[in-house]
């Protein structure tokens, strides 16, 4: 994340009501997301619905700096920071899959889940929604584990770190389990966190303010900056299995 201030708007509401201001955007919004999952009939590919047709960007929108294209059939970005986030609706009680690949060998990139209303601008989502990092060297930065590829920006430390380098191509997998949030890199486990677990102290200002984010939300994918390009060729979707 670069060291830049959120605007004034953002500061003001994330240091007064952060916790408020999440809970009454879910009041506010409707879940669209469960019944819509269950409304679109899954590909049959062990039912996974595709949300990046690997030829345009129908059905997503870029807000804040720079831009993302689609490149080869691979979606990646332009300048930055900005986000790509998905249109049609909010996801809850699902399994989210990116495969993705770093231009260099170590990039800078996130997915970003459970953001309560459709961002207006970058930083909206780094500070209600949670970033999950792409970043296998966040000490270059000056930044701890808490800051690496798989786990919930500077929230919580990784119980592994299996992200491979660039050009290889890795596979995150993000479980939104209601409140639970269970995240995996290339098929181990990085991240386990539940609502209301504890959180180390901000350090920088960059970094997401605390509080509760919402069971369902809109998603993302950053577009960090002109130097660090990531390149995403899968985004796609699957309803938890109840038990």
């Amino acid at each position: 994340m670069k060291n830049v201030l959120a605007n004034t708007w953002l500061i003001a509401i994330g240091l007064f009501f952060p916790i408020a201001y999440n809970q009454a955007a879910t009041l506010l919004i409707p879940d669209k997301s469960p019944a819509s999952l269950q409304q679109t009939k899954p590909t049959p590919t062990n039912g996974w619905r595709q949300l990046f047709n690997g030829t345009d960007l129908t059905g997503w929108k870029h807000v804040g700096k720079g831009r993302m294209s689609v490149e080869k059939g691979l979606i990646r970005g332009h300048g930055g920071m900005g986000l790509l986030y998905w249109t049609k609706e909010k996801f809850g009680n699902c399994t989210l899959r990116v495969v993705y690949k770093m231009q260099k060998e170590n990039s800078n990139s996130g997915v970003y889940i459970r953001i309560p209303l459709e961002p207006r601008e970058e930083w909206m989502p780094v500070h209600y929604g949670y970033e999950v990092q792409i970043d296998n060297h966040p000490e270059t930065s000056k930044e701890d584990d808490t800051h690496i590829t798989g786990t919930l920006y500077s929230l919580n430390k990784p119980l592994a770190k299996p992200g491979k380098p660039g050009p290889e191509w890795n596979t995150m997998e993000i479980t939104l389990d209601g409140p639970r949030t269970i995240i995996s890199v290339n098929g181990v486990k990085v991240t386990d966190y539940k609502e209301g677990d504890p959180v180390p102290a901000r350090k920088f200002d960059f970094e997401p303010y605390r509080g509760l984010r919402p069971n369902t939300g809109y998603i993302g994918l950053q577009n960090h900056g002109e130097h660090d390009v990531v390149y995403f060729k899968e985004v796609s979707v699957k309803p938890l299995t109840k038990k």
